[in-house]
């Protein structure tokens, strides 16, 4: 193992895989796939998806490659990042949601923490690190200096394997001004999973548990005075001056909304894989007897909805492009319109997505295919479920879209 930095003293032991490669991991992530189908059922009664799952990610490098390589991490990137998500979503759309909102937030911390708190939360090198938008809980001062925490937070998808929890609660501004958010992160060892995920519709198996945290402290260092969807980057983040890297000065607004898009072509392919599979197999249900993949009235369907999940696929790896290529231009691109630019054309990916499985794949699949527990089944209901988050239903589906234009004409 190398050698990534040294700080404060200390020697920082380098990625595991020094030679790894960015299409390696994805390749990785492309062979695991298929082992995730035969798991769907287990992983929803379980309600995570299973150890040996998680030592395998961590074996194949999923969880380092946000993390900047001064920490031991792969520092690959977000376009393999995204890459890596569509894969495992394919496979098994609750596990590559629980992966992709516990690994994610890599990214956050190693854009606008300082040296200091990056040094201290990647010093495990793997980083598995749930988030929550909705401020919770409360937080008071400590005579000592920091914060004390108490609260609990629901929707914290990645928790069963996680390293720390990302959240926000409100404090008091003082001078009788209204509390103002602030973002926290803490460690695994100042909080608690609660047992209340996998009763919903779908991603049952998303490791979406709430997180309690009862006083926990919290320096100053690990906190910011802000909410994580507010913050602007085009002053710079300390990210980019410390890693050298413009991809830790990108657009967190917009990163987020890749996630969303990634996931949605990810459970789409999934979906459109079974299809195939009842294609070659089942065959029509009224003269002529023929098998499906025969039938023009299915060929149209498959095509159809192919072409739509690929249409998603390309758009979203282009707002992947669009996106680095901004970051790279320098802080003053990142702009509040181009991160409502990319957010849209992410909306419109997941809105492909969604109409190609809920129009062309379920409604046609047949009865005996959409049984509980098949899985053009599972997908639906994912996806339906997928669609109640409030990043999709109101942000994506409307938020995105009006705030883009206001942009655009400076209404403020």
């Amino acid at each position: 193992m190398g050698v990534a930095a040294t700080l404060s003293g200390h020697r920082v032991p380098g990625p595991p895989e020094p030679d790894l490669t960015p299409s390696e991991v994805v390749a990785r992530a492309e062979a695991i796939a298929p082992s995730l189908v035969e798991r769907q059922a287990e992983t929803e009664r379980r309600t995570f998806y299973a150890e040996d799952t998680h030592e395998e990610f961590s074996r194949a490098g999923f969880y380092r490659i946000l993390v900047p390589r001064r920490y031991g991490g792969y520092e690959f990137g977000v376009e393999t990042f995204v890459r890596v998500v569509i894969a495992l979503a394919r496979g098994c759309p609750s596990t590559g949601w629980m992966y992709c909102l516990g690994a994610s937030h890599a990214l956050a911390v190693a854009s606008l923490f300082e040296e200091r708190a990056q040094a201290e939360l990647f010093a495990g090198g793997d980083f598995i690190c749930p988030a929550t938008v909705v401020p919770s809980g409360a937080a008071e001062r400590h005579p000592d200096g920091g914060w004390v925490i108490d609260g609990t937070w629901g929707y914290c998808s990645g928790s069963p394997y996680a390293t720390h929890f990302m959240g926000h609660t409100m404090v008091s501004a003082g001078d009788g001004r209204e509390p103002a958010p602030m973002l926290f992160v803490v460690p695994r060892e100042q909080w608690t999973r609660l047992d209340d995920w996998g009763h919903a519709l779908g991603l049952r198996g998303s490791g979406s548990h709430s997180i309690r945290v009862e006083r926990g402290r919290v320096p100053d260092h690990h906190t910011i005075a802000a909410h994580m969807s507010q913050l602007t980057v085009t002053d710079g983040t300390p990210g980019r001056a410390l890693h050298g890297n413009p991809e830790y000065g990108g657009g967190q607004l917009s990163f987020m909304v890749l996630e969303d898009a990634a996931l949605a072509v990810g459970m789409a392919k999934g979906a459109l894989d079974a299809y195939e599979d009842l294609m070659r197999t089942r065959t029509t249900s009224f003269p002529p007897i023929v098998v499906r993949a025969e039938d023009p009235d299915y060929q149209f369907r498959y095509g159809k909805a192919a072409g739509m999940i690929a249409t998603a696929e390309a758009a979203t790896l282009d707002a992947v492009r669009q996106w680095r290529e901004t970051a790279a231009l320098g802080p003053a691109a990142v702009t509040k319109e181009q991160e409502l630019r990319i957010a849209a054309i992410c909306g419109e990916a997941v809105t492909l997505c969604w109409r190609a499985v809920e129009r062309y794949l379920f409604p046609t699949a047949g009865s005996s295919a959409v049984r509980h527990g098949e899985r053009i089944e599972r997908v639906w209901r994912d996806m339906s479920m997928f669609h109640t988050h409030a990043g999709v239903s109101t942000f994506l589906a409307t938020l995105a879209k009006r705030d883009l234009a206001r942009a655009r004409f400076g209404i403020g």
